[in-house]
């Protein structure tokens, strides 16, 4: 019975999103990475991280907490220089990758800046980054 419970685990974990994507800046070196994990197959919602990385200098993870999973779209803005801001539906947070840094975000109607590209799931349960047409 133990042997044929561990053998049906696998398959309990199936449906489950765990997976990032990268927007590079500069280079390998200087990028901002988006991972995204649900915990269960049947939750609707998954935890996001953000990556900021400017190596040597300095990397950070900073938790942007839980999101809704089905039409999941997370917007990507140059905000200044080093500066970049996220959007997804009303939550907004904020990065300096000049420090690896977390900054006070604005409101989501107020998210301004060049707009990069998108995070999204695609139709595999993949993450992916799309760039907009205009910073392509």
């Amino acid at each position: 019975m133990r042997l044929r419970i561990f053998l049906l685990a696998p398959l309990l974990l199936t449906g489950c999103v765990n997976d990032s994507a990268t927007y590079r800046i500069d280079s390998n070196d200087h990028a901002l990475t988006v991972r995204v994990v649900q915990d269960y197959f049947w939750s609707k919602e998954g935890t996001v991280k953000l990556t900021a990385a400017r190596l040597p200098d300095c990397q950070r993870q900073i938790n942007l907490g839980q999101v809704a999973l089905s039409g999941l779209e997370i917007e990507l803005f140059a905000s200044g220089p080093n500066s970049y801001t996220l959007r997804s539906g009303e939550a907004t947070w904020a990065v300096d990758t000049g420090a690896c840094a977390e900054l006070e975000a604005p409101e989501a109607n107020a998210v301004t800046g060049q707009a990069l590209g998108v995070f999204h799931l695609d139709a595999d349960k993949k993450l992916v980054f799309e760039a907009a047409e205009a910073a392509s």
